[in-house]
Formats: C-alpha cells, sequence, structure tokens
C-alpha cells in the first residue's frame, strides 16, 4: 500500500502541477486573443467613425447656402423653381447620411439636425420676400446675405462640434 502512494503521489503532484501549469498558459493565450481581437475592432470602429465624420462634414459643406445655390441655380429658373429645388436638395442631402448619427455623438447630431432644419426655415423665409415669378437671382442674393450675416452660423457651430470630436478621437 505504502508502494502505492509513492508512486501515485508524485504522479497526482505532477498532473495537477502540469494542469496549473496548462491552464494558466491557455488563459493568457485567450486573454491575450481577446486583446488582439478587442485592438482589431477598435481600429475599423475607428476608420468607421472617421469615414462618417467625413460625409457630415461634407454634407455641411455642400448645403452652405453659397454652395447650394451655386450647384442648384440656373438662369431660367424663378424663385419659385429655385424654392422647391433647394428644399428637395437639402432634404436629399440630409437624409442620405442619416446613418452616420450612430457613429457620431448626440451633440454633434443635434447641431446637424439644426442645420437643416435652419437651412429649411431660410430658403422658406427668404422666399417669402418675392413673388414667385422674380429671378431666382433674387432669392440666392437674399438667402446668402441673410445666412452671412450671423455672427456664427449653425454650419460654423456644427463643423466646431465635428472638428474637436475628431480631434478627441485621434
Amino acid at each position: 500500500m505504502i508502494d502505492i502512494l509513492k508512486i501515485v503521489l508524485p504522479a497526482i503532484l505532477v498532473l495537477l502541477t502540469a494542469y496549473l501549469l496548462l491552464n494558466k498558459m491557455l488563459s493568457n493565450e485567450e486573454n491575450r486573443r481577446n486583446i488582439k481581437l478587442k485592438s482589431k475592432v477598435a481600429d475599423q470602429t475607428i476608420k468607421i467613425q472617421l469615414q462618417a465624420y467625413e460625409r457630415l462634414a461634407l454634407v455641411l459643406e455642400r448645403t452652405t447656402p453659397n454652395i447650394l445655390i451655386l450647384n442648384t441655380v440656373n438662369s431660367d429658373m424663378n424663385c419659385i423653381d429655385l424654392q422647391k429645388e433647394l428644399l428637395n436638395n437639402i432634404r436629399n442631402e440630409f437624409s442620405h447620411n442619416l446613418s452616420q448619427q450612430i457613429y457620431v455623438s448626440d451633440e454633434l447630431w443635434s447641431a446637424v439636425k439644426v442645420v437643416q432644419e435652419t437651412l429649411l426655415k431660410l430658403v422658406i423665409s427668404c422666399s417669402a420676400q418675392f413673388p414667385p415669378t422674380n429671378p431666382a437671382t433674387d432669392l440666392a442674393e437674399q438667402m446668402i446675405q441673410v445666412y452671412a450675416s450671423a455672427n456664427q452660423t449653425p454650419t460654423e457651430y456644427a463643423m466646431t462640434i465635428l472638428k474637436n470630436e475628431v480631434r478627441r478621437l485621434i
């Protein structure tokens, strides 16, 4: 019996030691893989977020009144035609980028929505000042003047928030 214990007891200790070492080694390997995977996911997420910020920056730039008007107006338009086109273009620009809100802060998305609402109101309020048959250039000039007269436009405010978020991200 004692002879069996002399053999079995060291074997059990060796087996237990081997089990503990292998378990620790496998646990460390799993942790290392998880860290590597999280790092890879974080890199991909940052890339996606940066693309969202880029798209929103483009939307904000394309919807500034002077650029929006230049891309919309043509010589044979009257005020009502320009109004319809501008409203349509503003809605389209923002609706095509609705999905970007999941990658940016609520503060930035709220600022982007304020830009859209402000632009729509600007078009409508400036259009109300002219008869529908007036040349589109009358409406265009009025919109640019009104928008430029603000100390800080909603677009500038949204761009400031966007740039600050990107700086924090990278």
